[in-house]
Parts: C-alpha cells; sequence; structure tokens
C-alpha cells in the first residue's frame, strides 16, 4: 500500500536515542499523556487521540515523540499508526518510561476519546 507521505519516516536507531532529546520530548504534558496511553502495548492512530491543540500542533507532538526515539510511527493508508518504543527505550535508559508514565497518572489530563482502532503487528 502506498505511503500517505512522500517523505519516509525516519526513526533514530536504538544506539542513537539521546536522553537529552527523550527528557525533552517527555517534559510536555500531552506528549507525556500520549506515551502514556500507548503504554500497553497497543497501536493506535492519531485519530484516536483527543488532544485539546490543532491539528498541526497535534502533529508536531507525534513528531517530537517520533524524532526523540520514544514513539514508532507508520502509516497504514490514510491513517498513521503510533506505538510506543519501549524495548528500546527500556534498553537505553532503564526504568524511565516506567518512571515517566506512573507520573503521567498523576499529572497529565486524559487524551483518549476512545480506543476505536487498536492493531498488533
Amino acid at each position: 500500500m502506498a505511503s500517505r507521505t512522500a517523505v519516509p519516516l525516519t526513526h533514530p536507531d536504538r544506539d542513537a536515542l539521546s536522553l537529552i532529546d527523550v527528557l525533552s520530548a517527555l517534559s510536555d504534558p500531552l506528549r507525556l499523556a500520549i506515551v502514556a496511553n500507548l503504554a500497553d502495548g497497543s497501536e493506535m492512530p492519531c485519530t484516536a487521540f483527543e488532544l485539546p491543540v490543532s491539528k498541526s500542533t497535534q502533529s508536531w507532538h507525534f513528531r517530537t515523540l517520533r524524532e526523540a526515539g520514544v514513539i514508532r510511527q507508520r502509516d497504514d493508508g490514510t491513517r498513521r499508526l503510533n506505538s510506543l518504543r519501549r524495548t528500546d527505550i527500556d534498553a537505553r535508559f532503564p526504568g524511565l518510561l516506567d518512571l515517566a508514565i506512573r507520573e503521567a497518572a498523576t499529572l497529565c489530563p486524559p487524551v483518549l476519546a476512545e480506543r476505536r482502532t487498536s492493531t498488533r503487528p
């Protein structure tokens, strides 16, 4: 199936993950909430998240997480699916995601309208 964008999605390799970049990506409450909602291992489309910001700002939040190496994105027809790169983050920074997800429960507003689509590769 054809990609929804002309430019391929890029993700940093595990060895290239930077603690500064990951911490920066996790420092925003909306991005932290996105990560917390992906913590169960599900793969969710961007449209499953009900973020209180414009569509362009939503795209920026997802891109920030992807470029830092926190999430993996892939195109599936007209949808962009997101999953947490837990194995890679845990290998580079043990315990960081668990701490971030625990903190998200107290700091972040709910950002999911519903789990409209959940697939596992």
